[in-house]
């Protein structure tokens, strides 16, 4: 793992200029990406160790920290306008990454957005608001953001993006409610989703939802 590469390209609010930790292939190099987004209160750095609980060294692995260690100051289900302007600034993050990525000469087809927590919500909120056929989706322990009763009529198709949410039934910062309705929403629109949630787990990542997450990585490699 390196240090910070470089400042994140996104150019206005609160995230602006938030350095971006790497791991695993050179980004030049590498034929296929994951984006790493992490938890309130953790870190970049925090999030890479994932990369070697994955096993994929041939992947560039790319992990944009927040300010502050938060990507938003309110819970994922506030009304939006209280997480203004951070959520607006993270997804803009998101943005700038995918951008660099296909500079590089790797597609959105073979770029996997991942997160926990957080992170999670995060991802999924972007991939829902920006749909278009991506290497996958990997989310532990979110959902989409919002109140209850968020409209989520997101216009576009995820093109069958492979998609993966696991959680806690009992989590006690993510409703089991909202993981299914999220599921149900990618569902809606075309992503291929599996959902597990685990029975008296904690606020965590388990083995069999990394195991979720290499399957869908294989099989972008395997693609490429």
């Amino acid at each position: 793992m390196s240090g910070p590469t470089e400042s994140n390209p996104a150019d206005q609010g609160p995230h602006a200029g938030q350095p971006v930790l790497s791991a695993g292939a050179a980004l030049g190099s590498a034929r296929q990406a994951v984006i790493l987004l992490h938890g309130r209160g953790a870190s970049a750095d925090d999030i890479l160790t994932l990369a070697a609980e994955l096993g994929r060294t041939d992947f560039a692995y790319l992990a944009p920290e927040a300010a502050g260690h938060s990507w938003y100051p309110s819970t994922f289900l506030a009304p939006i306008e209280r997480n203004e302007p951070w959520l607006s600034s993270a997804l803009a993050t998101i943005s700038a990454l995918l951008r660099e990525v296909a500079a590089a000469g790797i597609a959105p087809e073979r770029t996997v957005l991942m997160g926990f927590s957080q992170g999670a919500c995060l991802l999924l909120e972007y991939a829902a608001r920006h749909a278009r056929r991506y290497g996958g989706i990997v989310g532990f322990s979110g959902g989409l953001i919002g109140p209850d009763g968020t409209p989520r009529g997101y216009p576009g198709s995820l093109a069958d993006t492979p998609a993966f949410l696991g959680c806690s039934d009992v989590d006690p910062h993510v409703p089991r409610a909202r993981v299914e309705e999220s599921a149900e929403v990618l569902r809606r629109m075309g992503a291929d989703v599996a959902m597990r949630l685990y029975p008296g787990m904690g606020h965590t990542v388990n083995v069999d939802e990394l195991a979720h997450a290499r399957a869908i990585l294989a099989a972008v490699a395997g693609a490429a």
